[in-house]
């Protein structure tokens, strides 16, 4: 069974001073995330990543579409005592301490003072809130108060965790420990559905992912399914520098020494390097190794959005003509 599954998911908003236009945030979108996965919702900003999080919290309703949680229909109350949520824009009561907050947020599970006390001091601890817990969060950085909101989402041992840009507002140290704290999510059997704009934090941590592009699903599954591109080959050969370079100079983008008689050389993907390499083997130099260098997630992130961005452009114009 499926940890969230979307199908054909869609929300319409009449915007403008009469409310006559009419934008489609999501459109159709439907995707199935297993159980245990990390799921990366990535998408360029109004891409429809925070809207599809408020149609699964039934913040709004979905113009037509359905989705179930662990199962359920979104807003099943048995489901909601299972799941976190992080929104995007976090907002408390800055009058609270930190652990003022998360012992108020126990106490809407229902419960007693000591499990909410317990609670609260194990979320803070987890995200690394110290002694500033007992100060008022309107004195906290917007970094800190996204810690407070983490600690938050996981105050019910949730299954499923929902994270709108988790590390916004966060240093460089604490996206670290976001990220590790997602992988240790991730090992306890914790599914993990998260949106971002960072996508070396999403390569860092992700199982899965799905791309959007103007409300429309462009691209999902595993991250190591995903058709990343070979950008080049990259040869390590050992040998005199003299015969390397006279062999592999001409057919190398460029030609590094890594170590005493080690060489590195960079690829095109055509033609093929195999030739290369065994000219060079008959010239009695080694073969080290010998492998692709494939697209990063951003790269593929990048081109699957101008892909789509492209397509719709041709779409458009076809219904103009």
């Amino acid at each position: 069974m499926s940890a969230v599954r979307l199908r054909e998911l869609s929300k319409t908003f009449h915007t403008g001073f009469w409310r006559t236009r009419v934008h489609r945030a999501l459109d159709a979108v439907s995707l199935d995330v297993p159980r245990g996965a990390v799921l990366g919702y990535l998408g360029p900003n109004g891409a429809g990543k925070t809207t599809t999080l408020r149609l699964l919290m039934q913040l709004v309703h979905p113009t037509s579409g359905g989705a179930e949680i662990l199962g359920r229909p979104v807003g099943d109350v048995g489901v909601r005592r299972r799941i976190g949520f992080l929104p995007e824009a976090v907002r408390f009561h800055d009058t609270c301490t930190a652990e003022e907050f998360l012992e108020y947020v126990g106490g809407l599970f229902g419960y007693t003072v000591a499990e909410r006390r317990r609670r609260a001091a194990l979320g803070l601890d987890r995200v690394g809130i110290g002694a500033d817990r007992r100060r008022r969060l309107r004195t906290y950085s917007r970094g800190m108060l996204q810690r407070v909101g983490i600690a938050q989402a996981l105050l019910n041992d949730p299954e499923v965790v929902f994270l709108d840009e988790p590390m916004t507002g966060l240093d460089p140290l604490g996206r670290r420990e976001v990220r590790d704290l997602v992988l240790a999510l991730r090992e306890e059997g914790r599914t993990v559905f998260f949106s971002s704009h960072i996508l070396n934090d999403a390569e860092a941590v992700c199982s899965h992912v799905a791309i959007l592009n103007r409300g429309r699903l462009v691209a999902s599954g595993r991250v190591g399914d995903l058709d990343l591109r070979v950008r080049s080959w990259e040869l390590v050969a050992a040998g005199p520098g003299e015969s390397v370079q006279a062999v592999g100079g001409a057919a190398a983008r460029w030609v590094t020494r890594i170590a005493d008689g080690r060489y590195a050389l960079e690829l095109p993907v055509e033609p093929s390097p195999e030739a290369l390499a065994a000219e060079l083997a008959q010239r009695g130099i080694q073969i080290v190794s010998l492998h692709p260098r494939r697209e990063t997630l951003e790269d593929y992130f990048l081109r699957r959005v101008a892909e789509a961005a492209a397509a719709a452009i041709s779409d458009d114009e076809a219904e103009c003509a």
